[in-house]
This record gives C-alpha cells, structure tokens and sequence, in this order.
C-alpha cells in the first residue's frame, strides 16, 4: 500500500476562501488570511496556459485555444498578436508555452508550442516567430522547427513546455500522449526531454544518439511533463504529473530512464499497480513525489528579489489541488515546501522583473483564467 505524504506546511483551506474574495476587486492588493503574500488581480484571460515577460514592459500570454496576447503591465490593455497557425484545441490540446529567445533583445525570437492533428493523429509542434510590436503586433516569419514523432491518436499528454539552457541550447517536453510505450521507445520522442540547438534540430553530443535513440533524446521514461527550468547552477528541473498517485519532481539528468510506466509512485487509474522506484534501482527516482496528487502545472525557479528566504527555490501550480506549491531545494536535492490554497487551479507561475510571483488560473474549460500579482505582505499594490 502506498504512503499518503503530506505537505509540511499546508496553510487552512480558508485561505483559499480569502483568495476567492480578494480575486473579486480586481487592481486591488489583498491580504488573504494565513498567506505570506497578499493578491492582486490583473487582467483575465479565457483559458491561459503560459506567460512570459518581455524585457522592455509587459508580457505575452498564450490562451488555449490559439490567442497570443500582448499585455501591458499594468495588465489593462492587450492586443492579440497575429501570426499564430491553425491550433488543435481539443481535450488537453491547444497553444501552450511561450518563451523568449536568450538573444531577444537583438533578434524578437519568440519560442512558442501548440497541438496539431497531422498524419496519424496528433502531436506537440514547436515553432518561432520573429515580433513586430505596434498598433498591430504579429510573429513574422513563422517557422516550425520540430514535430513530435509519432503523431497518435487522442488529445492527452501533449507537455509542450520550453526552456533555453545557460550554453544556449533549447530544451522541448514530449509527454508520452497516454499511450504508455512510447516512454521506453527509443525512436520516439513522446515521453522525453529533447535537447536541440535554436533552430530546432537535434543538438550534437546528445547522449542517447549512439544508442539508436532518436538524436534529439536528452532523457526518456517521462509521463505528462508541464515544466522545466534551470536553476543558477544550471541544474534542470522537471514536473511531471503522474497517474493515480506519484506527480514528481525530478533533476533531470542526460541519457537517464526515469523509468514510466515500468515504475512510478502512483498505480494506473484502473487500478492496477506500477512498481515503485525503489523496486528498480536501475531507474531514476523523483526528488519529490505527492501522493495524493497535486496535479502539477508550470515550473519556475525563485530568484529571491523579494523573498530571500525562496531564492533558488521551485514554485509550481497546483491543478486538482487549486494551490501554489513551493519546493525546497538546495543544491541537487529537494523536498517539500509549503503547500497555499489559491481557490482555483493554478496553470502557471512566472517571476515578474521586479521579483514578484505572477499565477495564471487555469479556468477550465470554455471558463475564465485571471492573472494575479503576489507580493510581500505590507508592500502595497505595484
């Protein structure tokens, strides 16, 4: 039987409560009782899945089913950008991340994925764009720089999260699209970390290559993973929800098998029983794993500006369990921190410039998803 781990400091669900109050003066900061931060609501969106923050003023955020938005700060005024393609936005499908090029300011790369139907189903695509701010922002030059492979029936497990290395390399999320095997296939790239050079193609020196591995393959034996980033160090951290149990946290690691759906820390929703992790030493075990689940959604690393206490900390979204989650690392471990009821399923946190945390709700479907602002208690509105 499976232990039920338990956060270490999960805050009264009346906070979330408070949360839902204060989520209804938008443009006001609030204090929602027994939180280190107080709220503000910015703007609200229908449906975001990821934000990423421009280095002038302001912020792109992606909408399910195929809107890219330029906001304001302030969170008053946006435009749609042009240039997005055709976006498959059934079940779990739609336009996902959104992410700068490290050399943005020089060259407007912006980095974005989406879901597609193709020839045999369908699958996570990642493209760019060159931005054109103005009266009328738009991507110019779209191009596609990868495809996930196979494409498959279904509109599950896309993953589709993006982050840029230190040395410049773009790391992609295929997640394995609920069809279990294609974790372990070698030829696939669903239920993998890919690493690639900016353009898109398999970046040399991957470690798997020369195993008969598809070039782009950095890791394999993944799930449905909705995060990664980098720390200061240059360690790369991953969230992966899990089946029935077993959500994860893992320090990713080149050419390592994280062992799904041969292990996990939860059993198939049919109840049928996966191994554990320690069962299979051969595999790599997740720094944390929930069990019940937290349903994880976004990944950043805190850079302390305004909670020194939180620098190089990981801050999640919690789906199912409506909270925001912090993970406690220091250097290559981790374990649980704290666990906020926010009142509603959180898809995506993001550090502001200025060291604040911004969450977009998720707002299920055909529902609303709002933008919020957290800063430190007594800071007033920013």
């Amino acid at each position: 039987m499976r232990s039920i781990l338990t956060c270490a400091a999960l805050v009264p669900l009346v906070a979330g409560w408070a949360v839902e109050a204060a989520r209804q003066n938008t443009g006001a900061a609030q204090q929602p009782a027994g939180l280190p931060f107080q709220v503000q609501v910015v703007a609200d969106f229908e449906s975001p899945w990821a934000m990423t923050f421009l280095p002038y003023s302001g912020m792109l955020t992606t909408e399910k089913s195929g809107t890219l938005n330029l906001v304001s700060a302030d969170g008053q005024q946006r435009k749609r950008v042009d240039g997005i393609p055709p976006v498959s936005s059934a079940g779990q499908g739609g336009l996902m991340d959104v992410v700068l090029h490290p050399g943005f300011t020089e060259n407007r790369l912006v980095y974005f994925s989406y879901s597609e139907a193709g020839q045999g189903g369908n699958g996570v695509v990642l493209a760019r764009g060159v931005f054109a701010d103005g009266a009328r922002p738009v991507l110019q030059k779209v191009e596609t720089l990868f495809r996930a492979s196979p494409y498959v029936e279904g509109d599950g497990h896309y993953s589709g999260r993006i982050a840029f290395s230190t040395d410049g390399y773009l790391f992609f999320t295929n997640g394995e699209r609920q069809k279990f095997e294609p974790a372990q296939d070698p030829k696939a790239t669903l239920g993998k970390v890919l690493r690639l050079v900016d353009d898109g193609t398999p970046a040399p020196g991957n470690p798997l290559a020369a195993k008969g591995f598809h070039p782009a393959v950095w890791s394999y034996g993944h799930r449905n993973l909705l995060g990664i980033a980098f720390d200061a160090s240059g360690n790369l951290w991953e969230q992966e929800m899990g089946p029935q149990g077993g959500d994860e946290v893992n320090l990713i690691l080149p050419g390592r098998n994280y062992g799904y759906p041969i292990v996990s820390d939860g059993d198939h929703y049919d109840g049928k029983p996966i191994p554990d992790h320690d069962t299979r030493p051969e595999f790599e075990k997740p720094k944390v794993s929930w069990n019940p689940v937290i349903s994880p959604a976004g990944l950043m690393v805190y850079s302390g500006k305004l909670w020194p206490q939180w620098k190089g900390d990981l801050f999640i979204g919690g789906l199912s369990s409506q909270a925001l989650i912090r993970v406690d690392v220091e250097g290559t471990n981790a374990r649980k921190g704290d666990q906020w009821p926010m009142g509603a399923r959180i898809r995506e946190p993001e550090e502001g410039p200025d060291g604040a945390i911004w969450l977009l709700e998720d707002g299920r479907r055909e529902g609303k998803g709002r933008l919020l602002k957290l800063t430190p208690v007594g800071s007033g509105s920013r």
